[in-house]
């Protein structure tokens, strides 16, 4: 047996329901039974990683990406670590402000105003500041 068979199996077990996708406490149980260790948090981080379609599942392709690159919840920790360094005010994003004060803290000197052409570049949603998605997507 192949071992995209195998993951199939394994899905198919943990879809209860049968609607071809996982919940994150699914995923947990799923790498549990697989002898790992996930907490609901984890799954829920690594869920919202790799969801494709933004429904708060895994699909059959999300799950095996998962199970390929098993160092994703790795690096959704180093990244929040990363962006939790940027942020440094508590408000959740990534301002031009504390933008500077990291880069000349790593002996980069920019003005704000650099710092803004900066965060425009990722800044999807255009509130001239950046979220954690918008970090992950600049870092990937």
């Amino acid at each position: 047996m192949d071992k995209l068979t195998q993951y199939e199996r394994v899905f198919n077990h943990f879809d209860d329901n049968g609607d071809s996708k996982i919940s994150p406490s699914k995923l947990q149980q799923c790498v549990e039974a697989i002898g790992g260790e996930l907490l609901l948090a984890e799954a829920e981080d690594v869920v919202e990683l790799l969801d494709s379609d933004g429904d708060g599942l895994l699909g059959f392709e999300d799950f095996v990406r998962f199970l390929e690159g098993g160092e994703e919840e790795e690096k959704v920790k180093d990244l929040k670590e990363a962006f939790k360094m940027y942020e440094m005010d508590g408000s959740g994003c990534i301002t031009p402000k504390s933008l500077k004060k990291m880069l000349s803290r790593l002996g980069e000197s920019r003005t704000i105003d650099d710092c803004k052409v900066m965060i425009s570049q990722f800044d999807l949603n255009g509130d001239g500041v950046l979220n954690f998605d918008e970090f992950r997507v600049m870092m990937s």
